[in-house]
């Protein structure tokens, strides 16, 4: 089969097209005919730098993936072939990942693919999906009434947690650029912050009363994190996917602080279940329409990931940047 390989960290010129053997399916896994996948920060950093993660990386990047069953392991009842499905399943820790025209998949980070979507659509989803559903669901426990702030808003997380916290009933106020207003307002927050010009004390004041978020997903962070913990009320919660500086304002607000690394199950052949029964839940919420992946308008096929990479790069990518075959 065709990939695109790295054999060595660096620039998008490590990319290369190979030929390699086409993955057969073993127990408790299948083999899925690649029809998309998507570009997230975690490929970019696994490529251009030496990361916690970088001692067992695989030639074949990517870790989202949308396609068609191809074959199936001998005891793999849940999936057919011919099904068409979408997950997160390698691209790290030695388990090939989405660039090629087959990948070798664990059937456990798998869900059938929402029918609604098609497979760009839906390659666009698992990773962001995931950790939208870690942090509001799992780690901050958002429930109905819940007054929330996700910074972000049209990131490839945010679009996606901002939806995800009206699905649970939270009162949602979100923070966006300039530039994005108009994706903003398509998102269903109650409230839209320019972070660009709005002072933290403001919107505390007006969307809190002055108390402050009962949680808040921070999916900018550096920086950032710092307005998350004056805008978050005393013994409230803050998540956020990137690591901080400076905990001290945790420990004076008496908060408690989420780190979210969706990539956990993947690093450590942990809790696999969990990925694949919360994109079943992330496909039937999509299907109903509570949910719609934002897609950026490029077009590029995985034979030219390159290209995707320098885009997303480059900072001017609206919404997820998918591949097709």
């Amino acid at each position: 089969m065709k990939a695109m390989i790295i054999k060595e960290i660096g620039t998008t010129a490590v990319f290369q097209l190979a030929e390699k053997p086409k993955p057969t399916a073993t127990l408790g896994h299948m083999v899925v005919e690649v029809k998309a996948t998507s570009v997230n920060p975690i490929d970019t950093m696994l490529r251009s730098v030496e990361l916690p993660w970088s001692e067992n990386l695989p030639e074949i990047l990517h870790g989202d993936v949308a396609g068609i069953v191809s074959e199936i392991g001998a005891d793999v009842t849940e999936f057919s072939v011919g099904d068409e499905v979408y997950g997160m399943a390698g691209g790290l820790n030695g388990t090939d990942g989405a660039l090629a025209e087959f990948m070798l998949v664990d059937v456990r980070l798998m869900a059938k693919k929402p029918k609604t979507l098609n497979m760009k659509q839906a390659a666009a989803l698992p990773l962001v999906a995931l950790t939208a559903y870690e942090a509001l669901v799992q780690k901050m426990n958002v429930k109905e009434g819940d007054n929330v702030l996700i910074h972000g808003a049209t990131g490839g997380v945010g679009h996606i947690a901002v939806q995800l916290a009206k699905v649970l009933g939270a009162t949602v106020t979100a923070t966006y650029s300039p530039a994005n207003r108009a994706l903003a307002q398509t998102l269903g927050a109650d409230h839209l912050v320019d972070y660009t010009t709005a002072e933290v004390d403001d919107y505390v004041a007006m969307y809190t009363d002055g108390v402050g978020f009962d949680k808040i997903f921070d999916t900018v962070a550096g920086d950032n994190i710092q307005k998350s913990f004056e805008a978050v009320r005393f013994n409230g919660h803050v998540a956020t996917i990137l690591p901080i500086a400076d905990p001290l304002q945790v420990a004076l607000k008496a908060l408690s602080f989420h780190s979210v690394l969706v990539l956990i199950p993947l690093f450590h052949g942990v809790n696999y279940e969990s990925h694949g029964r919360i994109l079943t839940m992330i496909a039937e919420l999509v299907d109903s329409g509570k949910i719609t992946p934002i897609i950026d308008d490029s077009n590029y096929s995985i034979w030219e990931v390159a290209r995707a990479h320098d885009h997303l790069e480059s900072g001017k990518a609206v919404g997820k940047i998918t591949l097709t075959i």
